[in-house]
């Protein structure tokens, strides 16, 4: 049992330190229900999450099933300082207000993949508030700065002459700080934070604690198939996007990276994915069953059905959407004015590109002619393969 659990733990990962004590909260657990906890720390920097943020999450919610109580930890303290991981300059400092209404957000969304019942929201402003100025200098005692030099991002903007703000030394130490006040057997985070992982080791011990488990994630390569997910690229697939996006979104990832996000992000086990990848079923019918189990996660079974017919029928079958949004224009309009309009392109001049590599059409026919205009009538137009309007001229 211990070692299944540990194939499916340990499934996607980077690194794990500490899989010894890990057994060890497994064979408790197995033995007599003892529970352990596991500490997941995330500062609402931004309202909504995409997909690439739902690794750590969907890896909390495997700890679950195996004993985990899942310490969803809220950094409203920790936010107010910006975590400078990756960063070439200092993050920009949120507001108490933002920082709550954006952690809000990421309690809707984390619970549509965490059992409740297996999981404490803590925010870290209980313990670091209360701190006082000999607190915090008996705490920064614990590190020193060549240590902190040690940090990929920090020696980087060190020896480019990039300032470096000791707000921001500060903020491994209050990370690692949290694994003290809360005991945590274990943390989570991503590739870039084993930094802060290791902190939260060292204070542990320091504290006379027994060192806790670190386990890293990769990212999540985006819909790009190259960059790792962010909006910033617009290569994400949004948490709270609506369910047709979604599906639409995750069917075109290519099949090597398909597999990826089986690993990284689907419920089904290592002997369910092995299965699939054996069984002979074209590609396309597999990724089909991956956007319907990642649809239906955040938006319920009948929703991403629906989704999975819509795109069917658009896609398959040549149809137009069954909510095409109308816009009206008088006689005659220029085809860049009305796609403009409707909202298919964000410019003409990508709507010239999109011509050029045939890829505009009107009522199913190609639009070859960028200076054409539209006469009375009604038009279905369609920019690319997602975007859909329906034109009334006259």
């Amino acid at each position: 049992m211990i070692k299944n659990a540990l194939l499916e733990i340990k499934r996607g990962s980077s690194e794990l330190i500490g899989e010894e004590r890990l057994i060890s909260c497994l064979k408790k657990w197995f033995e007599s229900g003892r529970n352990w906890y596991v500490k997941a720390g995330f500062d609402p920097t931004a309202p909504d999450l995409h997909l690439g943020h739902t690794v750590l999450f969907s890896k909390l919610a495997r700890l679950q099933q195996y004993g985990a109580i899942v310490q969803f930890l809220i950094g409203d303290f920790t936010a107010t300082i910006g975590d400078p991981t990756g960063k070439n300059q200092m993050r920009k400092v949120l507001s108490r207000e933002e920082v709550l209404l954006n952690a809000q957000t990421y309690k809707e969304q984390v619970f549509k993949l965490l059992d409740p019942q297996k999981t404490q929201t803590v925010f870290n402003s209980e313990w670091l508030s209360a701190m006082s100025a000999a607190d915090l200098i008996a705490l920064a005692r614990e590190t020193s700065v060549a240590r902190m030099l040690e940090r990929d991002d920090f020696e980087k903007r060190y020896r480019s002459r990039t300032p470096i703000a000791i707000s921001e030394f500060l903020y491994p130490l209050l990370q690692g700080y949290d694994s003290v006040k809360l005991k945590s057997d274990m943390e989570l985070g991503g590739n870039d934070q084993k930094f802060n992982l290791l902190m939260g080791r060292q204070l542990q011990k320091t504290y006379g604690l027994e060192e806790q488990v670190v386990m890293t994630m990769p990212l999540l390569v985006g819909l790009d198939g190259t960059q790792k997910m962010s909006k910033s690229l617009n290569n994400y697939v949004g948490v709270s996007e609506n369910a047709d996006t979604q599906y639409a979104k995750i069917l075109s990832i290519d099949d090597e990276q398909m597999w990826r996000w089986y690993e990284l992000l689907s419920f089904k086990t290592l002997e369910e994915i092995e299965g699939l990848k054996t069984s002979g079923e074209h590609p396309k019918a597999i990724k089909e069953a991956l956007a319907l189990e990642l649809t239906a996660r955040y938006h319920g079974e009948e929703a991403a059905q629906n989704a999975k017919n819509e795109f069917d029928r658009v896609h398959k079958r040549g149809e137009i959407p069954s909510q095409t949004e109308l816009f009206c224009f008088d006689a005659p309009v220029w085809i860049g004015k009305a796609f403009m309009e409707a909202k298919l392109v964000e410019s003409t001049s990508e709507l010239s590109r999109m011509i050029q590599s045939r890829s505009v059409k009107l009522n199913g026919e190609l639009v070859t002619n960028f200076k054409s205009e539209l006469g009375i009538g009604e038009y279905v137009a369609q920019a690319g393969k997602r975007k859909f309007a329906r034109i009334k001229v006259g």
